[in-house]
C-alpha cells in the first residue's frame, strides 16, 4: 500500500510525548539526527547555493543585488514562518473546505523541548519546512532578475509568501483538500516548483523585458560562480528529497538515489539535445539540466524507483530544453534565469508522472487503497491546475497592488548603472 507523504506524513500534526497509557514518548534519534542534517543541507540550498547560481548567470552589475535578495529573503520569510506561516500551513483543525490552517501555533506556540511530530522533535519539523518556505520565494527571483526594486522584492516576497506558498502548502502537505483528493508530491513538485515557476512567469509578464533583451546579448558574468552553486543544489537536493520522508529509513535512501540518477539523466539529455541543435555542449546547458532533472524527479521522489528516475530525468532535460527554448526565442518573454520552462514545467511533468511511474509494477511503492493509474493521474491534474491558477491570480494581485503603491521596477537610469549600485552602494568587483 502506498505510503502517502503528502497526505499522511505531512499531513500529521502534534503528537505529545506522552502515549494513552501515560508512558513517556522520547524522538528517535537516528530520525531526528537525518532531519536536523536535511534541513542543513535545504538551507544550504539557498545559502549559498541558489545564491552563487543566480549571481553568476546575471551581469556583472547585478551580482551583488541577487545574493542580497536570497539572503533578505531568507530572513524575512523566516520571521513569517515564526509569526504564523508555519501553524496556518501544518495546523489541523481549520475550515471545513481545508483552505489553510489554525493560528494556534502563531510564534511557534506549544512547540517546546518535548513536544513530537512523528518521531522527531516538532522544532526540528518547523525548522525543516522553514527552509522550504524560504526556497520557494527565493526561487522566483530569477524571473525578474535585475530589473526590480529591492524594497518591491522584500514586500513581494512577504507577501507572496502568506498569500500564496503558505496556503497551497496546507492544501497539500497540511492536510487540506487537496491531500484529501489523493495529490501526490512528496518534496515540492507542486508545492515549490510550479508555484515558483508561475509565480516567475506572471512576475516576468507584469515587469515586461529588461532593458535590450532580446536583441543584445546578456551572458552569464561568471560561470565558474554558477557551476559552483549548481554543486551545491545537487548535494543540497538529497536533503530536499531525502529529508522528505521525516525519518532516516528506506523511503529517504531510495529518494536520494533517484534524485541523484534524476539529475544526471537530466544533464545528460539537455546537453545531448543543446549538442545535435547548436553544434556545442555548453557548460551552462549542463548545469541548467541537472536542476531540470532535479526539479522534474521532486515530487516523484519518495513513490518511484530508480528506473523510473532516469527516465524522468530523459525526458526533464529534453522537455525543458524545448520550454526554454520556446519561451526565449518564440515569445520572447524575459523570465530572467528561466524558473518558468525549469522549475515550473520541469514540476509539472514530474508530477504527472508520478501517476505513472508509482505503479508497483513500474517500480514504484504501489497507489493508495482505492486509487488507480486513472484516478491518480485526474488527482495529479487538479493539482497543477489548481494550484497554478490560484497563483497566477493572487501573483499579478500582488504585483498590481505593489505597482500602485511602491513601484515595482527600478528606473532606466538604474538599471542601466546595475542594480549592485544603484540600489545598494557597492561593487561585486574592483575598478582599480
Amino acid at each position: 500500500m502506498l505510503f502517502v507523504r503528502s497526505t499522511v506524513v505531512r499531513a500529521a500534526w502534534i503528537f505529545l510525548p506522552i502515549t494513552a497509557h501515560g508512558e513517556t514518548r522520547l524522538p528517535d534519534s537516528g530520525d531526528t539526527a537525518w532531519l536536523i542534517t536535511a534541513t542543513a543541507l535545504v538551507l544550504f540550498m539557498t545559502l549559498p547555493g541558489l545564491a552563487a547560481f543566480y549571481s553568476g548567470l546575471v551581469r556583472t552589475k547585478n551580482a551583488l543585488s541577487i545574493a542580497m535578495q536570497c539572503f533578505a529573503i531568507a530572513c524575512v520569510v523566516s520571521l513569517l514562518w515564526f509569526l504564523g506561516g508555519y501553524s496556518l500551513a501544518f495546523g489541523s483543525g481549520g475550515s471545513s473546505s481545508g483552505l489553510i490552517g489554525p493560528p494556534g501555533h502563531a510564534l511557534f506556540a506549544g512547540i517546546g523541548r518535548g513536544t513530537l511530530h512523528g518521531s522527531t522533535p516538532e522544532s526540528a519539523f518547523a525548522m525543516f519546512e522553514m527552509t522550504f518556505a524560504i526556497i520557494t520565494p527565493a526561487l522566483v527571483v530569477g524571473g525578474f532578475a535585475e530589473r526590480m526594486k529591492f524594497s518591491a522584492v522584500l514586500a513581494f516576497s512577504a507577501a507572496w509568501s502568506l498569500i500564496v506558498y503558505v496556503p497551497v502548502c496546507h492544501w497539500i502537505w497540511g492536510g487540506g483538500w487537496l491531500a484529501e483528493r489523493g495529490v501526490l508530491d512528496f518534496a515540492g513538485g507542486i508545492v515549490v516548483h510550479i508555484n515558483a515557476g508561475v509565480a516567475a512567469l506572471v512576475t516576468a509578464l507584469v515587469l515586461n523585458k529588461r532593458r535590450g533583451f532580446p536583441h543584445h546579448a546578456m551572458p552569464p558574468h561568471n560561470m565558474p560562480l554558477t557551476v559552483l552553486g549548481a554543486g551545491m543544489l545537487w548535494v543540497g537536493w538529497f536533503g530536499f528529497n531525502g529529508g522528505s520522508a521525516l525519518a532516516a529509513n528506506g523511503s529517504a535512501s531510495m529518494a536520494i538515489l533517484v534524485t541523484h540518477l534524476a539529475a544526471a539523466s537530466g544533464a545528460l539529455s539537455w546537453m545531448a539535445v543543446e549538442w545535435l541543435r547548436f553544434g556545442k555542449p555548453s557548460v551552462l546547458g549542463i548545469v541548467t539540466g541537472t536542476v531540470a532533472g532535479l526539479g522534474t524527479i521532486t515530487p516523484a521522489s519518495g513513490f518511484v524507483g530508480p528506473g523510473a528516475a532516469v527516465i524522468i530525468g530523459l525526458v526533464a532535460g529534453v522537455v525543458c530544453f524545448g520550454a526554454t527554448q520556446l519561451l526565449k526565442r518564440r515569445f520572447q518573454i524575459d523570465d530572467s534565469l528561466d524558473v518558468s520552462p525549469v522549475h515550473g514545467v520541469g514540476g509539472v511533468v514530474g508530477t504527472l508522472l508520478t501517476a505513472i511511474f508509482v505503479d508497483a509494477r513500474l517500480g514504484g511503492v504501489g497507489y493508495a487503497t482505492g486509487m488507480t493509474r486513472v484516478s491518480q493521474l485526474q488527482a495529479q491534474i487538479l493539482g497543477v491546475l489548481a494550484v497554478a491558477l490560484w497563483c497566477a491570480i493572487a501573483t499579478f494581485a500582488i504585483l498590481r497592488v505593489l505597482e500602485w503603491t511602491i513601484g515595482l521596477r527600478v528606473s532606466e537610469d538604474q538599471e542601466r548603472e546595475g542594480l549592485d549600485l544603484a540600489l545598494h552602494g557597492e561593487r561585486g568587483y574592483s575598478t582599480d
